[in-house]
Parts: structure tokens; C-alpha cells; sequence
């Protein structure tokens, strides 16, 4: 299994991007998805994840900004990031987790970069 993130850039603050996460390899409507984050000298925290009855749960520093959703028939993840800050400012990594949790699949990093 595969995971290609890409949609990274550098934007202003209050303004928008789209991450995406095209997974290959599998059939990932089953799976358990979400997108981690992280910045030098700081630990990968969660950003946000989506079940596969489509249930989402997000940062508290991220709700009413992004939202995350999946289209299952394009077999892709994304991440809606909306007013972005520049503490949002970090490396964005999607994650895949099959319905019988064998492992965790990671996909590369994007690169988000939001100046002030």
C-alpha cells in the first residue's frame, strides 16, 4: 500500500489549502484515515482522522478550520484547511490503518508553510 500526499505550499495567514492523500495498493474505503503533523523539536500530533463510517475527529486547535473528508470512489483522502495561522506551519503526513489493524501505513510528508 501506498500513500502520495501532496497540496502543500506556502500561503498568508487566513488563507486556504487542500491536502490530499491518494492511497494505491488497496481499497482504502474500509480504513481508518487521518493526517499527523509536525514541527522541528516538536512531537507528530494528531491532526485529524476519519473512520470508515465517515465519523471525524479533530485537534481542538484545527476545529471550524479544517475538515477533513474522503472520496472513497477516487480512493483519496483530503484535509480542507481553511483560515490557516501560522502555527499551523508544520509537515503535514496522512496515515491509513486497515479494518484488522495489522499496522499503520504512512504516506510522505507535505510541506505546509503559512507566513504572517
Amino acid at each position: 500500500v501506498q500513500l502520495q500526499a501532496s497540496g502543500g505550499g506556502l500561503v498568508q495567514a487566513g488563507e486556504s489549502l487542500t491536502l490530499s492523500c491518494a492511497a494505491s495498493g488497496a481499497i482504502v474505503s474500509a480504513w481508518t484515515m487521518g493526517w499527523y503533523r509536525q514541527t522541528p523539536g516538536k512531537q507528530r500530533e494528531s491532526v485529524a482522522g476519519i473512520n470508515r463510517a465517515g465519523s471525524t475527529a479533530y485537534k481542538d486547535a484545527v476545529k471550524g478550520r479544517f475538515t477533513i473528508s474522503r472520496d472513497n470512489a477516487k480512493n483519496t483522502l483530503y484535509l480542507q484547511m481553511n483560515t490557516l495561522k501560522p502555527e499551523d506551519t508544520a509537515v503535514y503526513s496522512c496515515y491509513a490503518d486497515p479494518w484488522d489493524n495489522s499496522r499503520r501505513y504512512w504516506g510522505q510528508g507535505t510541506l505546509v508553510t503559512v507566513s504572517s
